[in-house]
């Protein structure tokens, strides 16, 4: 095994879990995490939800080729192990990262965060992140031991503050799980959950590219037309004269690939030979992330971004779809909160017992936001559809 860079977390120096439980034989804490996330329930539905293009079974426009939010989050890991490896630091607690980083969202993407934002609003409101924390110290119930994951604290703060340190009011739910564990959630994350942050970027911008080529929103040519895509369509180009052209959007992209990743793990490694920071901690408390792009790089990704929002998440189709699916959510989850015997059996109980609206807002968020793009769909059509 490579030694780890001292500015890595290191599996002897976990703090710990919040419920005492022996060593494992064989796996670092780490692993243990990472094999929890995997074998959880939560992590299993994202087959089946949004990442940009919503499921419908048999819908030629998603096609089985897409996206879903289980295959990025699987990118995403891929990404981030390669970045941590190269750069020293572990990389089992990276791939936990990446491989928790969306299991808070609802059906239906950011579409379906955004609905249910709103119909929160008078509860708390609804974030994905914080829900995925919610998820994994309460809502996945198989341990006898606990409720949630019972993962470490570096795996849960990783997952609080992959984005940067949080400071202001914070959403209930991450409210809750750090009064019962403080996630100091004002410093910066370990590198290690910097670069899972870092590989979501990477991951979502190549794929999109991918996506939306294959749904037809843009073209090959106007691609070219974007720093770097199009410098990677000229090599390709270059050097296959005469390649196919799906293996030439292909090869063009892989390149677009490299390049994100090289470019973050140059600036990495100059930013920590210059600062030379000796533990984990000194990376938490740095003044900013010591994991992103260069400002080249981060100034041309904005414009991929940009051409990205305007021809595919803002392309008419798709708005068509995020209105139909914002409009299945606005009638799910009135409907639970005000009549909760149409719930499910467990979660039915579980409401009735609630004598606060917000309490009773808050549970029947918990199950509309672990549906599945599919199930919602087929619960919408039970509950509103008439039968003649």
């Amino acid at each position: 095994m490579t030694a780890l860079a001292p500015f890595a977390c290191q599996p002897q120096d976990s703090r710990g879990r919040l419920h005492d439980e022996s060593l494992s034989t064989f796996r670092s804490p780490w692993q243990r995490d990472r094999d929890r996330i995997i074998h959880s329930s939560a992590f299993r539905r994202l087959k089946h939800k949004t990442q940009v293009f919503v499921e419908h079974d048999g819908d030629a426009y998603r096609g089985d080729y897409f996206r879903t939010r289980l295959t990025h989050t699987i990118e995403v890991a891929q990404v981030a192990r390669t970045i941590a490896g190269t750069l020293g630091l572990n990389t089992d607690l990276a791939e936990t990262v990446a491989l928790a980083h969306d299991l808070g969202h609802p059906p239906f993407g950011h579409t379906g965060e955004d609905a249910l934002a709103a119909l929160m609003a008078p509860y708390g409101g609804f974030d994905h992140n914080a829900q995925a924390l919610r998820i994994l110290t309460r809502l996945e119930r198989h341990y006898a031991d606990f409720d949630g994951l019972n993962l470490t604290w570096e795996s849960l703060e990783g997952i609080a503050k992959h984005n940067g340190p949080i400071t202001g009011d914070l959403p209930y739910a991450l409210a809750d799980v750090n009064a019962l564990w403080d996630l100091e959630l004002h410093t910066n994350a370990s590198a290690e959950a910097q670069v899972a942050a870092v590989a979501d970027d990477v991951a979502y911008n190549h794929h999109d590219l991918h996506d939306g080529l294959r749904a037809g929103l843009f073209t090959e040519a106007e691609l070219s037309e974007l720093p770097v895509i199009g410098p990677a369509f000229a090599e390709v180009d270059r050097r296959y004269p005469d390649l196919d052209p799906t293996r030439r959007r292909y090869e063009a992209l892989r390149r677009v690939f490299g390049v994100m990743v090289e470019d973050v793990i140059a600036v990495a490694q100059n930013r920590l030979a210059g600062l030379q920071p000796q533990s984990a901690d000194d990376i938490r408390a740095m003044d900013g992330p010591i994991i992103r792009f260069s400002k080249p790089l981060y100034q041309n990704i904005k414009a991929i971004k940009s051409f990205l929002f305007q021809r595919m998440y803002r392309a008419p189709s798709v708005v068509v779809e995020r209105h139909s699916v914002t409009a299945m959510l606005n009638d799910l989850f009135p409907l639970y909160l005000d009549h909760p015997d149409r719930l499910p059996d467990q979660w039915r109980a579980a409401a009735l017992a609630l004598d606060s609206q917000t309490d009773r807002a808050r549970l029947v968020l918990d199950y509309v936001a672990g549906m599945t793009d599919r199930y919602a769909i087929a619960e919408h059509h039970r509950l509103f559809t008439v039968s003649i």
